[in-house]
């Protein structure tokens, strides 16, 4: 039994498992981030410009009768097929991804901000004409083939 606890703190204590709880938590900071986002700025902006479309209401009853609300139907008991609330599903999706997307973009254009391009390192060694032997780049001789190289 010590030997099975032994292994599971050295288990825990990999960086690897550090790492990825610290990923789930950060995670699930961030959902709530884009949630709020998607929820509170988005939504109620797109909902103006479908001009407050209840998908919600948006039910086929599979009782052949007719209900002004989907709770409605509910509370009769009605088996219904929800296709708004699918359709809202599909709709909450995409904003969601595309809110992800952006953030994500704007995260990596911070990132790469910090980062400077380095040029490109001078090369150090060129081909002799004559052997085709690697050769420095400051060499007026080849020391393979002992031709001069002409500048």
């Amino acid at each position: 039994m010590k030997k099975f606890f032994g292994e599971f703190k050295k288990f825990i204590a990999q960086g690897n498992v550090i790492d990825l709880a610290v990923g789930v938590i950060i995670g699930g900071a961030f959902s709530n981030i884009v949630k709020s986002l998607v929820e509170n700025v988005i939504t109620p902006a797109i909902s103006v410009l479908t001009k407050n479309i209840a998908f919600a209401d948006l039910f086929y009853a599979l009782d052949g009768k007719e209900y002004a609300t989907l709770a409605i139907a509910q509370e009769a008991g009605a088996a219904t097929i929800n296709y708004g609330l699918f359709i809202q599903g599909v709709i909450d999706f995409i904003i969601t991804a595309f809110v992800i997307f952006l953030m994500v973009k704007v995260i990596n254009k911070i990132r790469d901000a910090g980062k400077k391009e380095e040029a490109p390192a001078a090369p150090t060694i060129k081909e002799c004409p004559f052997c085709k032997s690697e050769i420095s780049i400051d060499a007026t001789r080849c020391p393979h083939c002992t031709s001069e190289i002409a500048e």
